[in-house]
């Protein structure tokens, strides 16, 4: 064995070692199941900016997270998020948010928001955004009879999904 070969025999060897943790690697990324990303930062934020919004249309009532109403938008976002055929409040099922958070143990009228976005994120402000032009929206989430209100949202690698539950006492 001269030099030269000597001196490229653990190059290769190096280069395969490598090559083989690349496979492995990737084999693993793409077989693992698909991890729940902690969106609480993002659920709060929803929160915040719909109390500020109704605030300025003039309600003075506070505006509180509801347990039921948060399942009932849990539902709604994992059926929303796995069945790309959904855009809006119907689930796969026939369900409309009355009927999710009826389910979900809530008593009161409902009514609910609902963000596709086609990347793996998206910003409160995108959000907030998408919502305040979509005059029904708007409206929803201004009404000052709304005083709970549910959040949750989901990502995977080219979808995020957020689902708003507002929810009122009366009926």
């Amino acid at each position: 064995m001269n030099a030269q070969s000597h001196r490229t025999a653990p190059s290769r060897h190096s280069a395969a070692v490598v090559g083989l943790a690349v496979i492995l690697t990737a084999a693993a990324v793409l077989d693992a199941a698909p991890a729940r990303a902690d969106n609480k930062r993002l659920n709060a934020g929803v929160v915040s900016n719909v109390y500020t919004l109704q605030r300025q249309a003039g309600c003075t009532g506070d505006l509180t997270v509801s347990p039921q109403l948060r399942l009932a938008a849990e539902w709604h976002t994992d059926d929303v998020l796995n069945n790309r055929s959904l855009d809006g409040d119907i689930g796969t099922d026939g369900t409309s948010p009355q009927d999710r958070a009826r389910a979900a143990g809530y008593p009161g009228r409902v009514a609910e928001t609902v963000a596709i976005n086609p990347a793996l994120a998206i910003s409160g402000i995108e959000l907030i955004n998408q919502w305040y032009y979509n005059p029904d929206y708007l409206a929803i989430m201004r009404n000052c009879a709304y005083t709970q209100i549910g959040v949750w949202s989901e990502n995977t690698l080219d979808r995020t999904v957020v689902v708003a539950v507002y929810g009122s006492k009366e009926a």
